[in-house]
């Protein structure tokens, strides 16, 4: 979506602002689907293996967290803006395992914007998130910047 049409642009995002997703509820059946195809470590797989292991129980991947955390911010916002994609992330934490049912929610934000000198037409929008779950405990930090398009290049 091109920053003329879009919902959300550069210009939208205040530092300090703080926007919030979710609820998004996990189930077992996906922990273990998508640990069998992308981390099929034993305590994403089976409850035996891994209540033996150090997480105590089934768990997520943490980079199924992650997916889980692009399709909400995704969701959220991204699919109304004028996102132009990322340069990466600079920092994910798995703090806590993501177990079947919890119900995820994510905090996102807003640390930074800045314009690209070399795009006058794209800004840099850095955010800090972090996903809980229905007890309030954080189970993942992330930090990463995103490339926003501007209704008006040049525009702060």
């Amino acid at each position: 979506m091109d920053a003329k049409t879009a919902r959300i642009c550069y210009e939208d995002f205040e530092v300090n602002s703080v926007r919030s997703y979710g609820p998004r509820r996990v189930t077992r059946e996906e922990i273990v689907e998508f640990a069998a195809e992308f981390d099929p470590q034993p305590m994403h797989l089976d409850e035996d293996a891994a209540n033996k292991s150090m997480l105590k129980g089934l768990s997520a991947s943490g980079w199924h967290s992650c997916a889980i955390m692009m399709r909400m911010i995704y969701d959220g916002f991204l699919s109304e803006s004028s996102s132009l994609g990322a340069p990466g992330v600079d920092e994910v934490r798995w703090i806590r395992p993501v177990r079947p049912d919890d119900e995820l929610t994510i905090k996102l934000t807003c640390l930074e914007k800045r314009d690209m000198k070399s795009r006058p037409h794209v800004g840099v929008v850095r955010h800090a998130l972090e996903m809980t779950n229905a007890k309030g405990e954080t189970v993942m930090t992330s930090a990463y910047s995103g490339f926003f398009g501007k209704r008006s290049p040049g525009a702060a």
